[in-house]
């Protein structure tokens, strides 16, 4: 069949003409046929241009072949050759593929495939999504009726009061105390954030987000945003790395590797770092603003004008072309619950490797900073800043927290919220400037691993300040509208 192919394509009889005399003067042997070198030499291949070059002792009157034969044709012989082979292929379907007759009905995943990547439906698709993954499921589900099961039917009734006699009769040493349990212990701290309230979120949006990715409507969700994510200087593809964000943004950081230029790579680092709440710190928000309908509206809409603000000012800021975008769109299909629990199984292993130890590090190092007083010099530091945000003193303690790491600040403010010192105004002032404050301290190693020292001192650099004066404007804005 291939040989047959061969003899049946015909070019236009200068080419052909060419492609004879070039096989004429081809005296060594290759590993392809000496037809297909002549073409490659036509289309001025460049590797094939030079091994022909060191080998034939006439390449002087080859190449005088190619020029010639170039000099008949308007556009480049790559291009006229490439357009004789194409219609040589649309003639051979023509004659030998025969099209089944289109079935009455549509299967389901081409009718749901225009429903996602049509902006009138999509984007109320993209809603229901949200709703339902990440609102009812994460939000609700995960951080209100899990957490509330952990946190309070399981920990504050039984290991709490546990923990806290038992070191209060065994242990003689106040500080040692300290650092096991009571107020920033690891078990009593530590731990209790780490299984009681962010583990249930984190477990709830690995859950979601594997049955999302699963379906193939990322891509589909890539092709939606483009045009939006032109204009803050990325294209459809980074909403792959923003969606790893609202599980981690540590690894997250590490996929903006796969953005095509420098320019894209850096915009998506700082709002991945700025206004990006990872999975465990989403879901403490949206439990703690869940039972305020118009305080989660606020708060969302204020961290989503951020994030095109700073992203549509970053990319006229910084030099370059606009992003290109191209992205195979997988078929749809309906989640397969072993690929569901693979996944969901290895973010959690993930989680328990990875972060476990670090919520641990940082009840160690509050405990030491409880120790040394350093501590509360920095909480006293952030008083006047919170104050003149409309913050009470207490929660300099919930953004101390947020420096290791944001879940673990948002769960000091969950604390906050059970024991009734924020307003809902607070709240959502709170939650606002915790978003969009400095990054962890695992996500900032990971920007100074693949964007470099200087740029990620940059990026936080103008995150912390920001953070602050954004918080401002927000209660500020809530002050003369009459609050929440």
């Amino acid at each position: 069949m291939p040989g047959t192919l061969v003899k049946q394509f015909d070019y236009q009889e200068t080419i052909k003409s060419a492609v004879e005399q070039i096989e004429a003067n081809l005296q060594h042997l290759y590993n392809i046929s000496k037809r297909s070198v002549a073409l490659l030499l036509l289309q001025g291949d460049e590797e094939i241009h030079g091994m022909v070059k060191e080998r034939e002792s006439c390449y002087q009157q080859i190449e005088t072949i190619v020029a010639a034969t170039s000099a008949a044709f308007e556009q480049p012989m790559n291009y006229v050759i490439t357009i004789k082979r194409q219609e040589f292929v649309n003639q051979l379907i023509t004659r030998h593929v025969k099209e089944r007759q289109a079935a009455s009905k549509t299967n389901w995943q081409e009718t749901l495939n225009g429903l996602t990547i049509n902006p009138f439906t999509g984007i109320p698709i993209l809603m229901l999504i949200l709703y339902y993954g990440l609102y009812q499921f994460v939000g609700v589900f995960g951080s209100g009726t899990i957490v509330d099961y952990l946190e309070t039917g399981i920990f504050e009734k039984y290991i709490i009061p546990a923990v806290n006699t038992w070191t209060a009769g065994n242990i003689p040493w106040p500080a040692v105390q300290e650092l096991i349990a009571n107020d920033y212990g690891i078990i009593t701290l530590g731990l209790r954030y780490a299984i009681a309230i962010i583990l249930p979120i984190v477990g709830t949006y690995f859950i979601a987000f594997s049955i999302i990715e699963d379906s193939g409507y990322l891509p589909r969700l890539a092709l939606l945003v483009d045009r939006i994510f032109k204009g803050i200087g990325l294209n459809g593809r980074a909403v792959i790395p923003m969606t790893l964000g609202f599980g981690c943004d540590t690894m997250a950081t590490m996929v903006t590797r796969t953005l095509e230029t420098e320019r894209e790579r850096v915009i998506a680092t700082l709002l991945l770092a700025l206004a990006i709440p990872c999975s465990a710190q989403l879901g403490v928000i949206l439990g703690l603003l869940s039972g305020n309908p118009t305080a989660l509206a606020v708060w969302v809409l204020f961290i989503l004008v951020v994030f095109l603000f700073i992203g549509y000012l970053t990319a006229k800021i910084m030099p370059g072309e606009k992003p290109s975008f191209y992205m195979e769109l997988p078929p749809l299909r309906l989640p397969k619950l072993s690929n569901v629990f693979s996944k969901t199984y290895t973010r959690m292993h993930w989680y328990f490797v990875e972060i476990l130890p670090i919520f641990i590090l940082a009840s160690i190092l509050i405990w030491l900073g409880k120790l040394t007083g350093l501590f509360d010099l920095i909480t006293m530091a952030l008083e006047p800043v919170l104050k003149a945000i409309g913050l009470p003193p207490e929660t300099a303690v919930a953004f101390l927290f947020g420096f290791f790491r944001r879940d673990y600040g948002a769960a000091g403010l969950y604390d906050l919220q059970q024991n009734g010192v924020l307003t809902a105004a607070q709240l959502v002032v709170a939650a606002a400037t915790l978003t969009l404050f400095i990054p962890c301290i695992a996500q900032f190693g990971v920007m100074v691993r693949e964007r470099g020292l200087k740029t990620a001192l940059a990026i936080a650099g103008f995150i912390f300040p920001f953070a602050f004066l954004a918080g401002y404007l927000l209660n500020q804005l809530l002050r003369l509208t009459g609050g929440i």
